[in-house]
């Protein structure tokens, strides 16, 4: 943990920000002040950039034996839409209660002066996100299987949420979903891009013209994956909260099983940009389709279409990778040196895989 600003990414007051160089993503004296007014510990704040998230950043901060999570968008200039912190908030505390596991929010900061961008202060869950490492109590090949299915069981539950009365059923508009995200994110390629890629246009084809009846409508997490499940440390698998919100709507539930399984490391699949929890590909884990498998026993799915749904996920993958690569050549991710590097080839292997699961190699 630090406690003295660095300048650059930490400011210690608002008075230090200068406009010459990239805003601060945090300013000490506003947070404090900002979580006193919020009754959130006391005392100097110490902070610690955590997780792997690639777009909204997260900070463990602790003030004396008080612990806390603080959740913000990137720097400006970005589109409000897929950094919106305020219903990022939002959808986890009308879930809060429901039988799906999310962290507690404990305050929200519409106010953009204070760091920029609005931002919001859950609790802190001593838990394990497992990506490339395992908590050793989690790690024998039970309690792999275990996690793996705990995996699709809170996913199914998510999508048994009630959304057809209540304030959920204003989060979002179900009917005309995957019509939606085909649009949407054809229409950002080219706004994100310095490169022409035809596998880009020619998907965003083929998805339109083979686009399946939704079943039913639930709440969309938008990016389900290992990475984005805290569980807890020990035996057994129990997931503690589901993460990062940030693409949370309302829509077609199997466009979460799409991404999920499309991105997840079986053994012998060919790495992609998505594998972020590489340890799915040992002994123990269920296989992606046995996932599918499982969702489908737990919720009565028909999972004939899932094909369509995983060629979605890579395609939408492959265009918002892309505006994290632009932005790096722009040289606006100055620290980036692992990820967004590897997207020159990454996107292209991501447009690959979808290609794969629409026939169109």
């Amino acid at each position: 943990m630090q406690t003295q600003a660095d300048g650059v990414e930490v400011v210690a007051t608002a008075g230090e920000v200068r406009p010459d160089r990239p805003q601060p993503l945090l300013v000490l004296d506003a947070v404090t002040a900002f979580f006193d007014a919020h009754g959130l510990g006391g005392g100097a704040v110490a902070w610690e950039r955590t997780g792997d998230g690639q777009s909204n950043i997260t900070y463990l901060i602790r003030r004396g034996a008080d612990a806390f999570v603080l959740r913000r968008g990137p720097r400006p200039p970005l589109p409000r839409s897929t950094h919106d912190m305020v219903r990022e908030a939002r959808i986890q505390q009308l879930l809060h209660g429901s039988g799906v596991p999310v962290p507690r929010i404990l305050a929200v900061c519409e106010d953009e002066t204070l760091l920029g961008v609005p931002f919001y202060a859950m609790e802190w869950l001593d838990g394990a996100v497992i990506t490339d490492t395992v908590p050793e109590a989690l790690d024998s090949e039970e309690q792999r299987r275990a996690t793996s299915a705990a995996l699709v069981g809170a996913l199914a539950e998510l999508h048994s949420v009630d959304v057809s009365t209540g304030p959920l059923a204003a989060f979002g508009r179900p009917e005309g979903y995957l019509e939606r995200q085909v649009s949407r994110f054809a229409g950002l390629w080219d706004t994100n891009t310095t490169r022409v890629l035809p596998e880009v246009d020619r998907l965003a084809g083929w998805l339109r013209d083979n686009l399946p009846s939704s079943e039913a409508a639930a709440v969309v997490h938008g990016d389900y994956r290992l990475g984005n499940v805290m569980f807890r440390r020990s035996a057994p698998a129990t997931p503690l909260a589901i993460l990062d919100w940030e693409m949370a709507t309302l829509g077609d539930p199997l466009a979460d099983l799409g991404y999920l399984t499309a991105t997840y490391s079986d053994p012998g699949a060919i790495p992609n940009p998505l594998h972020l929890s590489p340890v799915t590909a040992r002994p123990g884990y269920l296989s992606s389709a046995d996932l599918a498998g499982d969702y489908a026993a737990r919720t009565g799915a028909d999972l004939r279409a899932l094909p369509w749904y995983q060629a979605l996920a890579l395609w939408k993958a492959a265009i918002f990778s892309e505006a994290i690569y632009t932005r790096w050549l722009d040289g606006q991710r100055p620290d980036d040196t692992t990820f967004a590097p590897m997207l020159e080839a990454g996107v292209p292997a991501l447009l690959h895989a979808a290609s794969e699961r629409a026939h169109l190699t």
